[in-house]
């Protein structure tokens, strides 16, 4: 068994920027980041909205530096899973595969995972043509046309999102009507460059697969006729929801109804005194990596006015 003062779970932009603020204010600091260090930061290619960099940088690098970072400072590192956590006393207790970690306070920085069409091409093209965020990759797709797969009040706002700079915008759903708000269905259907098709899923994205990769068109299959069509296209966008990474916590700290992690408002606290959540595990709105660190720096901070509340 091992003690630490400040076990931070994840190990993307949230945990570790938190764990160089409690490093660095001498808060003994272990990160159990997973079996793949760096969070969704590790599948992206192009960051080119990460501020300090004029030139492009890539995702696996940045997230490279941060946890270079955070060793600088003292961090332990621990790439394994957790699979089991208790939140019910003090100590904390974190357990993996091969060890048990106690802890005073715990962050909990787990992420969310978009979810996928889980086909083969998808996964062969993702960060070369498809991408989870319109907010962050839109801009390669300037004066390009684009698809968007989703229905709801995400995948209409990434439409109008890449609206405003790809020269067309196909937005695809497997329903007969979209399930987002009224007010932003409205803007949709008030925007000429977006064209929805209905009773439509992907069926494969195509492109090129040699040296240099690249989408160039997808082919639909509508699942009324079961016809299918090629659409010309250079950007697909999935946008069907996320997955906050909280089934561990379950049943332990306060979860909303999507699952995200409810903490209190303008801090990183959970209804656990002193466990905290930073990052996209808490934040179903933003999920940057800029606002992930952001978050785990308060996430930081706030611990260390729990351990200063307590003496």
């Amino acid at each position: 068994m091992i003690h630490t003062k400040v076990l931070i779970i994840g190990s993307g932009p949230a945990g570790y920027t938190a764990a160089i603020y409690t490093s660095r204010a001498n808060l003994e600091t272990t990160i159990i980041g997973g079996s793949q260090l760096g969070g969704q930061l590790t599948m992206t290619t192009d960051v080119e909205n990460y501020p300090g960099f004029i030139e492009p940088i890539q995702g696996p690098w940045l997230v490279e530096q941060m946890k270079s970072q955070t060793e600088r400072y003292g961090t332990k590192i621990i790439q394994e899973d957790v699979i089991e956590v208790d939140c019910s006393k003090k100590p904390f207790i974190c357990k993996t595969a091969s060890e048990i970690y106690t802890s005073n306070a715990v962050i909990i920085a787990t992420g969310a995972q978009a979810r996928w069409l889980n086909i083969e091409s998808e996964s062969y093209f993702k960060g070369y043509g498809v991408s989870g965020c319109a907010t962050c990759d839109g801009f390669f797709y300037k004066n390009k046309p684009v698809v968007v797969v989703g229905g709801g009040n995400t995948a209409v706002e990434e439409a109008l999102h890449l609206a405003k700079t790809s020269s067309k915008v196909y937005l695809i759903h497997r329903g007969d009507k979209l399930r987002c708000e009224e007010i932003i269905q409205n803007r949709l259907l008030k925007n000429d460059k977006i064209e929805t098709i209905f009773n439509t899923q992907i069926d494969e994205i195509l492109g090129e697969k040699g040296a240099i990769k690249y989408v160039k068109s997808v082919r639909l299959l509508n699942n009324k006729s079961n016809q299918t069509q090629e659409l010309a296209v250079d950007g697909v966008f999935i946008a069907i929801g996320h997955k906050p990474s909280t089934d561990l916590f379950k049943g332990q700290i306060s979860i909303d109804e999507h699952g995200y992690i409810i903490t209190e408002k303008g801090s990183t606290k959970t209804n656990i005194a002193g466990v905290f959540a930073a990052g996209d595990v808490q934040d179903k709105h933003y999920r940057q990596a800029i606002t992930a660190a952001g978050s785990g720096c308060m996430a930081a901070i706030d611990v260390q006015n729990f351990f200063s509340d307590e003496n």
